[in-house]
């Protein structure tokens, strides 16, 4: 039974090892190699992102944040976030305070008024719609990491 599974992962390990053309995958251990690699890589800020994949009309992203997040607007990009792991309070909607155009198609903020607050936790799958003023707000002592696609708005 044991030469079984070895010959099982090792056959799934090279399956996803040369992905078919139209065909990406990423298991839950990749994933946490990733947010591994990520944690020093992070900015400033806390946060640290990587590209995992451009496909057209969305990418894909691991994010992983260890503080809050500036309030932010995505103009053309619906955000369909997988909790990785941890948690955050996720700030919805509102009036974007101290707004300005980061880059094109992106709006920041210090936060917002009259948002609505979610807590998401490992998990959970969230979607933003572009134009939704959002804001990742983390704890001291805490962190979340997700996988984003970013998906472009109609």
């Amino acid at each position: 039974m044991k030469v079984t599974h070895i010959l099982l992962f090792s056959v799934m390990a090279h399956a996803f090892a040369a992905d078919p053309a139209g065909f990406r995958a990423w298991t839950p251990n990749d994933l946490k190699l990733r947010q591994k690699a990520l944690v020093p890589k992070m900015n400033e800020f806390k946060q640290a992102a990587e590209n995992l994949g451009d496909f057209g009309n969305h990418t894909a992203w691991l994010a992983h944040r260890e503080a809050n997040g500036e309030m932010e607007i995505h103009q053309k990009w619906t955000d369909l976030m997988f909790v990785v792991s941890g948690e955050a309070t996720l700030l919805i909607g509102g009036k974007v305070v101290n707004a300005r155009t980061a880059s094109p198609g992106e709006i920041r903020g210090t936060t917002s008024m009259g948002g609505e607050k979610k807590v998401i936790r490992q998990g959970d799958v969230v979607q933003v719609a572009a134009g939704v003023p959002h804001q990742f707000l983390i704890p001291a002592g805490r962190q979340i990491t997700f996988f984003t696609m970013k998906i472009a708005a109609r």
